[in-house]
């Protein structure tokens, strides 16, 4: 059975102290109105870590993950964080592979190699993400920059390391935009994605792993979203700093 999860992805928003309120609002809700087993994350800025994973440890349906990981176990990059350092605050996942780190900090597929590699040796989940531009999929190339992103930065990974992500597929030409991909395109790519798996896994390593869908996912569509078979949550971005709105995405699968 794949863990349902829900992922807010608060980006560069929002102060220490109204970090502090929003998830105090986003935890009261959950325990008071979610009864499934499925799971939030939220994936803060780096300074609300320390303080979210403690208000968390009571809490086990809401985890705490970070946005972004150096590539470098330490050193001299001013102004980075490591892997360890996030860990050290105990947050327990971190978002590899964003489309806005792939397009404003130019971040590719070998460099993404190592903050897989290195997120996974200090004990972070790393929610991965993939997906297309709107000319790739308007050119038909969607399903070979998939399975070129799961190739160069994933597939290296053993069975048992590989099963330890979480995977996000993000159209990039649904970010942001307000325009969300059908759910049968989800449910499409998310399947690509699982089969894509497969043969390089095996079945059971597919079938287990959770892919959440990250595009303009609210709460008006997400019932739609994932009822499909192979979508088993969101990766949230504006909903995400409204509690409202991201415990009732998190309630869709009530």
């Amino acid at each position: 059975m794949r863990t349902k999860i829900v992922a807010g992805n608060w980006k560069m928003n929002l102060d220490y102290f109204e970090g502090l309120n929003l998830f105090n609002e986003i935890v009261t809700l959950i325990k008071q109105e979610v009864t499934g087993k499925q799971e939030a994350i939220i994936c803060s800025p780096y300074i609300h870590l320390h303080a979210l994973a403690n208000l968390v440890i009571d809490t086990e349906k809401v985890s705490v993950g970070a946005q972004n990981a150096h590539h470098a176990e330490a050193g001299a990059f001013t102004g980075e964080i490591s892997a360890k350092m996030i860990h050290s605050v105990g947050a327990e996942y971190v978002i590899l592979g964003h489309s806005e780190r792939r397009q404003y900090f130019a971040e590719d597929g070998a460099l993404l190699t190592k903050k897989v590699d290195i997120a996974l040796a200090h004990h972070l989940t790393p929610i991965y993400c993939i997906g297309e531009t709107l000319k790739e999929r308007e050119s038909h190339k969607h399903f070979d920059v998939i399975k070129k992103q799961l190739v160069e930065s994933v597939f290296h990974l053993s069975a048992a390391d590989f099963s330890k992500l979480i995977l996000a597929y993000e159209p990039v030409w649904a970010i942001g935009t307000g325009v969300t991909a059908s759910a049968d395109q989800a449910q499409e790519i998310h399947a690509f994605i699982r089969k894509e798996i497969a043969a390089k896994y095996g079945k059971a390593v597919a079938d287990g792993i959770t892919i959440l869908y990250g595009g303009s996912c609210n709460p008006k569509n997400a019932h739609e979203l994932f009822a499909k078979h192979d979508i088993d949550g969101g990766l949230i971005g504006g909903a995400s700093l409204k509690a409202r709105d991201f415990v009732d995405i998190l309630k869709a699968f009530n």
